[in-house]
């Protein structure tokens, strides 16, 4: 099998094995991302709530805080992490159609938000070595330097903010 380098590749035994990043790539399919969906740093974009919008989510995440915002690789990479993250409560958890993403900026931070028509609150649950589901919100506790919920006459947004040094 010739992988994206046109070299043959080993199978292995069977399992799947990750492709290779690719920023070109990975930035082509960001952009395509914005066109289709909108900016959410101008505006909430959104996004039909289903698994794989939370690659559409990761992917406007990093378009704009690498690219619009020239933030560094380990404030994106912890934001497209988080972002996953709010997104998966989101679709599924709240039995919503739709749930909308917005990005803000500010001088040394930035903030991320996921908006639902629920107002079932998330709840930060203790984590186990061997847990395979409920770290999310455990992740987002870790990693950003703040969170929370604001309540809304129709559901709620779930929010995280990290600080950032600005370039």
């Amino acid at each position: 099998m010739a992988g994206l380098d046109g070299r043959e590749q080993p199978r292995g035994d069977g399992r799947a094995t990750a492709s290779r990043w690719s920023p070109t790539v990975e930035d082509e399919h960001a952009q395509k991302a914005l066109e289709l969906f909108g900016d959410p740093s101008q505006a909430e974009v959104p996004l039909p709530s289903r698994p794989e919008s939370a690659a559409t989510a990761r992917r406007l995440t990093q378009v704009v805080i690498l690219r619009h915002w020239g933030l560094g690789a380990a404030n994106t990479e912890d934001a497209v992490l988080l972002v996953s993250e709010l997104v998966g409560n989101a679709v599924r958890h709240t039995g919503a159609r739709v749930f909308g993403l917005r990005l803000r900026r500010r001088p040394r931070w930035i903030r991320v938000e996921v908006r639902d028509p629920s107002r079932s609150l998330p709840c930060l649950m203790p984590v186990q070595e061997l847990d395979i589901s409920g770290r999310g919100l455990f992740l987002v506790d870790t990693l950003a330097d703040r969170w929370g919920v604001d309540l809304l006459p129709r559901g709620k947004t779930t929010w995280f903010e990290m600080r950032v040094t600005d370039r």
